[in-house]
């Protein structure tokens, strides 16, 4: 079987050294999950088509090696293997990966894998000790779990595009592919449970996660209060809806976020304001009555902010101990001194450039990200699986 990889960093070997992991998935949630996976230090072998590989390889211009930026964002640190897996050939070097693997990934769509031969209950009746993991778009139960469904049509679905933006504004989506990436996450996380159990009876299992149940677990708040007191939410732009003043304004040369989130912080607010005369306001007193009272709180509020600039106010309320941020921009961001001192924005091995690495420190070290995404095999022909 050839195999194409990347050169590997140099550096401490990750929590998941000597763990292998088989994926047959593209785009997003399943990449992401086993990308995950890598940079902790298992050993992921990507299963792609012969002709032409995962699509994300062209969901943008050349970056490197011919591939998309996406591709090398959620594919970096792996191996690939082209297989055609609709030849009888094919399968089989498929299923020697398999009984090789610790676990296997896949974001097929519903049916696809059972019609390959890779569905969860014989792969798990084989190799006892296999972790299968599934990620569809709508679920493994119910009338639409074998629909197929990509990150905005979830979000549309699930009713996320419909909490997004201001009262005045049209459904949106949110910019993140926050249903695909959390899909991935929730994903990891069951299979480190799953290696947890595994440890302790020798046994594997099958996790199953889908985009639509990532959102609505995102959700939940605002579900759960719909079910529970009948309140649908409202839209508040970047406020909340149980607090107040928790959004942005608008200072003389830029927007800047104040969450003043207890009687404590808006007390302090009021007194750098110069308005302590709203401590005694019945109407901005309590939480409560600022929430009866938003609007026109946070009309005084606007004309107060807005008399001066940014730094001015960012420079009184660090001094007061008041939570704010000014709202940058990605460019700024990516510069921020805050940013850089996290080192989280990591060269890759043997390249000439950076990408954002986990969101994790082991001990004070954050772990290096292992190579970049590897090429795909030129060899084979068709093979035949689906993105959910």
């Amino acid at each position: 079987m050839d195999f194409t990889s990347s050169p590997a960093t140099q550096g401490p070997a990750g929590p998941l050294r000597g763990l292998r992991v088989i994926e047959f998935g593209q785009v997003i949630a399943a990449p992401f999950a086993t990308a995950i996976l890598a940079d902790l230090g298992a050993d992921v072998i990507k299963v792609e088509r012969p002709d032409g590989g995962d699509d994300a390889r062209y969901m943008g211009p050349p970056f490197r090696n011919g591939d998309a930026l996406n591709f090398h964002v959620f594919n970096r640190g792996k191996r690939s293997v082209a297989l055609d897996l609709k030849s009888a050939a094919g399968r089989a070097e498929a299923h020697l990966l398999v009984a090789s693997a610790d676990v296997l990934v896949h974001n097929l769509r519903p049916g696809v894998a059972e019609a390959l031969g890779f569905g969860a209950q014989p792969l798990c009746a084989a190799h006892p000790s296999l972790i299968y993991c599934g990620i569809s778009a709508f679920g493994g139960s119910g009338p639409m779990r074998a629909s197929p469904g990509y990150e905005p049509l979830v979000q549309a679905f699930s009713g996320m595009f419909c909490v997004n933006g201001g009262p005045d504004d049209p459904p949106m989506r949110v910019g993140p592919s926050v249903c695909d990436q959390g899909a991935g996450m929730w994903a990891v996380i069951g299979i480190l449970s799953q290696l947890q159990a595994r440890a302790l009876t020798g046994r594997g299992g099958v996790v199953e996660t889908s985009l639509l149940e990532t959102a609505l677990g995102w959700l939940g708040p605002k579900l759960d209060s719909y079910i529970n007191e009948g309140l649908a939410p409202k839209k508040h732009a970047s406020g909340h809806p149980d607090f107040v003043p928790y959004q942005r304004f608008e200072a003389s040369d830029g927007p800047l976020l104040i969450c003043a989130g207890n009687d404590r912080l808006f007390a302090k607010l009021a007194v750098v304001l110069n308005r302590a005369d709203w401590v005694e306001d019945t109407r901005f007193a309590t939480n409560r009555a600022r929430l009866a009272h938003r609007h026109l709180l946070i009309g005084e509020i606007d004309a107060i902010v807005g008399s001066q600039p940014r730094g001015a106010w960012m420079q009184r309320f660090d001094a007061a101990g008041i939570p704010h941020a000014p709202i940058h921009r990605i460019e700024e961001i990516a510069a921020h001194p805050q940013v850089e001192a996290l080192g989280i924005r990591q060269s890759v091995a043997h390249t000439d450039y950076r990408l954002v690495g986990l969101p994790i420190v082991f001990d004070g070290e954050r772990l290096p990200l292992r190579g970049e995404a590897p090429p795909l095999a030129p060899r084979g022909t068709q093979a035949t699986w689906a993105t959910p």
